[in-house]
């Protein structure tokens, strides 16, 4: 074939493409697919599967947000990173008594010999040691984390202190793996804003609180903006509420305890009728 007939050929493809490709501009058709992809980033399920359980708000998705949360979003507040194994030092930090005042947040808690507790994302056991001192030989700490790391350095802890009233835990990032009923109390202290699924967790969590039992969240105010975190690590308290109140976790706020410097302790109880 002439090498232009050739060009002539290629030149009326080209042209082809070009007023397919004006067309679907000036019709407005390309508007609606990059919309659609848009929409579907957004509202992606958070599951393999497209069926949620009943009760169920479900999570939406944002490219803008955050650096410092992953961008996945759970009734309006978007979740923060998980602090992994390497802040272990951040935990136990010589001034985390003067900043958060644990001996404070404990006495707040209320408890007695005999109890059994879980400290949920307890990390390298910082509270979990101050609770197993309270509760007593007779009561048992859950030390509840979904990073081995942690609980290894807590089963060494442990040992060496020859504390024999807690059990290591590990969960998941949709549940703290607990029987039900089995607890008098169960304390999140600066982890419940990093779950990756708070509704999952929190369903599991309040069926393994005995009717009658707390549940506490410690989280950094965001109302007060004076608090020295970033804004992903911290909880209003309504917004707390919001999320613990649904009537599927059968959960009734019963006080916000207002005694530390940096946090607001917002407790619930169980209610003894739990939702079907």
């Amino acid at each position: 074939m002439p090498s232009s007939r050739r060009s002539i050929r290629l030149s009326c493809v080209f042209c082809a493409l070009l007023a397919g490709a004006l067309a679907l501009i000036l019709s407005g058709d390309w508007l609606s697919v990059v919309r659609a992809q848009d929409v579907a980033v957004e509202e992606a399920p958070p599951q393999t599967s497209t069926k949620l359980p009943a009760g169920h708000p479900g999570y939406s998705f944002r490219r803008e947000h955050d650096l410092n949360g992953i961008g996945k979003f759970y009734l309006g507040r978007e979740i923060a990173h998980v602090m992994g194994f390497a802040g272990v030092d951040w935990l136990e930090r010589d001034n985390r008594e003067q900043e958060e005042r644990l001996t404070l947040l404990v006495e707040s808690l209320k408890l007695k010999p005999g109890m059994a507790v879980a400290d949920i994302g307890a990390g390298s056991g910082v509270l979990t040691l101050m609770m197993a001192s309270e509760v007593g030989q007779t009561g048992t700490v859950f030390a509840v984390d979904i990073q081995q790391e942690m609980l290894d350095r807590l089963s060494d802890k442990l040992n060496n202190l020859n504390v024999k009233n807690v059990k290591l835990v590990l969960g998941t990032a949709m549940s703290p793996e607990l029987e039900p009923d089995t607890l008098d109390l169960a304390i999140m202290v600066d982890v419940y804003h990093e779950f990756e699924f708070p509704w999952e967790m929190l369903r599991k969590l309040s069926s393994a609180i005995k009717p009658g039992g707390r549940v506490a969240f410690v989280e950094y105010r965001k109302e007060d903006p004076r608090v020295p975190i970033k804004l992903v690590h911290k909880m209003t308290e309504k917004q707390v509420r919001r999320e613990a109140e649904r009537p599927e976790f059968g959960l009734t706020w019963k006080e916000t305890i207002g005694v530390l410097p940096r946090q607001h302790i917002v407790v619930f109880e169980r209610n003894v009728k739990q939702p079907q």
